[in-house]
């Protein structure tokens, strides 16, 4: 029960620092609009363009030293469309861990 305590502050952990790292690439004005959860979609919800989407994967790269490109290369197109912030946590988690 403390692991699943544990993964939970760390995956929220994870989206407070992915929220900041959105915040330095689009902006703040999109927190208006959106509430930045574990299902935030980055395509669909975020409207994310592909440039913001590379520059918040150099920011996380950064961030964790966590090989996003490989991550990308791993999922298939409509994956990447429909890629949450969860998901992308999870990933980040993971290879914490590692």
């Amino acid at each position: 029960m403390t692991i699943t305590t544990t993964t939970t502050n760390e995956l929220d952990s994870i989206v407070a620092t992915i929220t900041e790292i959105l915040v330095e690439v689009i902006g703040d004005e999109f927190l208006l609009d959106v509430e930045v959860t574990m299902a935030t979609t980055f395509s669909h919800d975020l409207e994310l363009e592909s440039i913001e989407f590379v520059a918040m994967a150099e920011r996380l790269q950064e961030w964790c030293r966590v090989d996003f490109t490989a991550f990308l290369a791993g999922l298939e197109i409509d994956e990447i469309l429909a890629l949450s912030v969860g998901q992308l946590a999870g990933h980040v988690a993971r290879a914490l861990q590692a």
